[in-house]
């Protein structure tokens, strides 16, 4: 659910993706996908590139952002937080160049919800090796509505004391 909630803050008009790296129920770093530090943001200037209103409508230029996952594992470097063990949660399976660098970075397990549709040879022969775990998961129905329901509600709050035990209602 985090790795959701961090891709809302995504700046590219292609495909909002975010990441969290944990270790230890830690949250050590999280990343979600846009353009470098300093240059325009997309969703902020309307446009990836003038005149192409996405970076996916173009099969010539690359796409402008940094992807969620190598922007976590940058704000974990940029800290000096050592991501060795470390288990990474990402909206979208990462392509072959992040799964290069979350290996390097020392993250031994990437779960992710929405799988990446590209070349899997070179990924599973990191599988194979032992170098990474991945694993697809499913918010449940009920988990979503639950985070829902929260997130609509007032967080900080003070609770008060309904028929004899705490309550935020």
């Amino acid at each position: 659910m985090l790795a959701k909630l961090a891709a809302t803050r995504s700046t590219c008009l292609a495909l909002p993706v975010g990441a969290v790296i944990v270790k230890q129920r830690q949250v050590l770093a999280t990343g979600y996908n846009g353009p470098p530090s300093g240059s325009p943001h997309c969703t902020a200037q309307g446009f990836c590139y003038p005149g192409l209103p996405r970076c996916d409508a173009s099969s010539t230029l690359p796409s402008r952002a940094i992807h969620a996952e190598a922007n976590a594992v940058a704000q974990a470097a940029r800290h000096g937080i050592s991501t060795e063990g470390a288990t990474l949660y990402v909206t979208l399976a990462p392509c072959l160049s992040c799964l290069k660098l979350i290996i390097s970075a020392g993250i031994r397990e990437v779960v992710y919800e929405t799988p990446f549709h590209g070349d899997n040879t070179v990924q599973g022969s990191f599988i194979t090796e032992g170098l990474v775990q991945l694993r697809q998961v499913t918010i449940s129905p009920a988990a979503m509505e639950r985070a829902v329901r929260f997130l609509q509600n007032a967080t900080s709050r003070l609770p008060q004391v309904c028929e004899g035990r705490l309550s935020a209602d």
